[in-house]
């Protein structure tokens, strides 16, 4: 038997970085809900009292920038001072330009509609080169693997004890980490599980040991796959009063792996939120996903990764490429051939097939872009799976 340990992580949505996701995220649903075709880029940038919003934005709408954070930062949580930052008080800076008119030729029309295809999924062309990734595994019932599936619940029960005035004492920031034993590719136990949680001074460790264990750990791990060599660890330094901003600085894009599969699979680099869906590395990543989730589900392997990499300003990808890690029921070159078929992956067609010029970005800006059963997701649908199995 060959055993490994994989850990995943999660944070909650009051940690800096996620801060900073969500929003970008909301600021770019603000913006299609009254420009669907608008250009977004929008980064954020946090520390002690400042948001600050930088990119470029070309859109025939305005939205007021500065309600936008206030409110995603009441929200999270953050409404006084002593929680480390204050959505009243604290400073929002902005300095947004438009799209480049460079970047804009190749994303307006894309080289093969120029060279005379005119083809309705050739008018609009990559937004910048780069590779995509997509996974799926049969693990668990969202199709992902078990660490990041775990850690997501542990983040997100953690943000609903607070909410709920379950654990009154909690702050907004947060994070979680499962460590999980696979024997031969199988997921057999848990070997520890880490959750650090912001609270107020006056609670004692002790206290929140116990109750973390309590309401957070035992209402989400299931009781099999804990045992007595499990090592769990509650808030491993000590103490956690200082959070948020005030404890570290945040900035967009920068957990790019929680927000995919906890480190299964590679990932191309590209961050998601702030991003309009011509820009492939969201768009193209979504549908990634769609397309690994759907051959998982059809049966023809029981783990899929796809690459999948553009030129800037060509509507049609460079390369795809597969791989099943030796569980594929065919061959490589016969599931490219079914990707092929069954989906369209140019910028127009992922953006059409998926519905993405929608307000539906923020929700996903925290606890996992993917897996997401909560939410009704066009990248998580299955409804190729008939498609995909009259080609095999």
């Amino acid at each position: 038997m060959k055993k490994v340990l994989f850990t995943s992580e999660s944070v909650t949505e009051g940690h800096p970085d996620k801060i900073c996701d969500q929003v970008s995220d909301a600021i770019l649903d603000e913006i299609l809900k009254v420009d669907p075709i608008a250009r977004v880029a929008c980064e954020t940038l946090t520390t002690t009292g400042i948001i600050v919003v930088v990119g470029e934005i070309t859109t025939s709408q305005y939205v007021d920038i500065q309600s936008i954070v206030r409110n995603v930062l009441k929200e999270i949580g953050y409404t006084r001072a002593k929680f480390g930052f204050d959505a009243s008080t604290c400073s929002v800076v902005t300095s947004i330009n438009e799209q480049s008119r460079d970047i804009a030729l190749g994303v307006d029309s894309a080289l093969e509609y120029k060279n005379g295809n005119e083809d309705k999924y050739n008018s609009v062309g990559a937004g910048d080169q780069g590779m995509m990734f997509g996974y799926a595994c049969t693990e668990t019932d969202e199709f992902m693997p078990l660490p990041i599936t775990l850690a997501h619940k542990l983040s997100k029960r953690l943000s609903y004890v607070r909410k709920n005035d379950i654990l009154g004492y909690l702050r907004p920031d947060g994070k979680s980490q499962v460590t999980v034993e696979y024997i031969d590719g199988v997921p057999s136990r848990i070997e520890a599980i880490v959750v650090s949680t912001q609270h107020s001074p006056s609670v004692k460790l002790e206290q929140i040991q116990k109750d973390i264990k309590e309401f957070v750990i035992d209402e989400v791990i299931p009781e099999y796959l804990i045992d007595e060599n499990t090592k769990i660890y509650v808030n491993p330094t000590g103490r956690f009063e200082i959070g948020g901003p005030m404890g570290d600085s945040g900035l967009t894009g920068r957990k790019l792996i929680v927000d995919t599969y906890g480190g299964f699979g590679r990932h191309g680099g590209g961050a998601f939120s702030g991003k309009d869906p011509t820009k492939v590395d969201r768009s193209a990543t979504y549908m990634a996903r769609y397309i690994a989730k759907n051959i998982v589900a059809s049966g023809i392997c029981e783990k899929l990764e796809i690459g999948i990499s553009y030129a800037i300003g060509v509507a049609k990808p460079l390369s795809i490429y597969v791989d099943t890690f030796g569980t594929g029921k065919i061959s490589d070159d016969r599931i490219i051939e079914i990707i092929n078929k069954v989906f369209d992956l140019r910028p127009a067609a992922i953006i059409d097939i998926l519905d993405l010029r929608r307000p539906i970005y923020r929700q996903i800006a925290a606890y996992g872009h993917f897996g997401r059963n909560d939410l009704d997701l066009p990248w998580e649908k299955l409804d190729k799976v008939e498609d995909i199995k009259k080609l095999i």
